[in-house]
């Protein structure tokens, strides 16, 4: 289905429908609803936009410049300060990687869905003497929610991962978080929400590395963890990831970032097979990141007997202390 899915908003195509008809009516009744429980992804954010690792700032070289795009959750909505939001937390943790100060620009909009990606690297990419060093795309939790045809989501983040990938900048993308665990959303909307929000994030995995970009599964931002402690890892809307939340999906993005500008340790970028990495074809490493939150998938062979080939990587979750309670106010 991922392959369809991504070969669908390659080639063009119609939305590929992830629910029978039969289902329509109960769907719709189990929508409006879990609507009257949680939040609606609209909404403000606190405004992170800075520098981190100031600290640093007497190192040679410019900072590091940090693009976050997407939806709520890249922008950090249902916290109350900057430095919980998962543009900070990933911008203090590079800094720390990198002894080096980073720049945080966060164009990210509650409520966005994957057409609003178009709009957004514009923004990012305003200023063509400083385009950002590695840019954070997080999105499709509203594109499940709003039933946008799963092709059309995939061919705007196809867009905007070429777009930053022409410009010069690295881009990881954490793909749809699995929508199954909101805990107010019932059976069989439930089981409807997590398939959906899977294939989404397969089709997502496939389409951003044929870009030359990275993904990491999203899948613990409201997944496992988030289902089994929800009164710790939800916000207070009950939908949005509290601030010990972000804190857990910046730490799964972190590594990849590192990886992405090479700052990471040359001997974790070795596949594992004690950790049941490796080569695969594209198609079967974004399945199987889809399903195992913390996942990283990026391109590797451009071909193979089963088409492109890509890299699967469990990466250790490290924590990373922060370098700075808050960030210098932008200009």
């Amino acid at each position: 289905m991922a392959r369809r899915i991504a070969a669908g908003a390659a080639y063009g195509g119609g939305g590929i429908g992830l629910v029978g008809a039969a289902a329509i009516g109960v769907v719709l009744a189990e929508v409006q609803l879990a609507k009257r429980h949680v939040g609606n992804g609209h909404g403000q954010a606190p405004r992170a936009n800075g520098l981190y690792g100031y600290a640093y700032a007497t190192q040679d070289g410019p900072p590091l410049r940090l693009a976050m795009l997407g939806d709520s959750t890249a922008a950090g909505q249902g916290v109350h300060r900057p430095r919980q939001t998962p543009g900070a937390l990933l911008a203090s943790g590079l800094a720390a990687v990198a002894e080096r100060p980073v720049e945080l620009c966060n164009v990210a909009l509650p409520g966005a869905q994957s057409d609003d990606l178009d709009r957004q690297v514009a923004l990012a990419l305003t200023d063509t003497a400083r385009v950002p060093d590695i840019c954070v795309i997080m999105i499709g939790a509203n594109d499940v929610t709003h039933r946008m045809p799963p092709t059309r989501s995939v061919r705007h983040l196809s867009a905007a991962v070429r777009r930053l990938r022409t410009a010069g900048a690295e881009v990881v993308v954490g793909t749809c978080p699995d929508l199954g665990t909101v805990e107010q959303v019932q059976q069989p909307l439930r089981w409807l929400a997590r398939r959906a929000s899977r294939q989404l994030a397969a089709a997502q995995t496939i389409g951003t590395v044929e870009q030359g970009g990275r993904t990491v599964s999203l899948g613990d931002l409201l997944g496992p963890e988030f289902e089994a402690n929800p009164r710790e890892l939800f916000g207070p809307d009950n939908y949005h990831p509290s601030a010990e939340g972000y804190a857990t999906a910046a730490m799964a993005v972190l590594p990849t970032v590192c990886a992405a500008l090479g700052l990471w340790p040359a001997e974790e970028e070795r596949p594992d097979v004690s950790r049941r990495e490796g080569f695969l074809p594209v198609a079967r490493a974004a399945a199987e990141a889809a399903s195992e939150a913390g996942t990283e998938v990026t391109a590797a062979m451009p071909t193979g007997p089963r088409g492109p080939w890509a890299l699967l990587k469990r990466r250790r979750r490290r924590r990373v202390p922060a370098t700075d309670p808050a960030p210098t106010p932008s200009a």
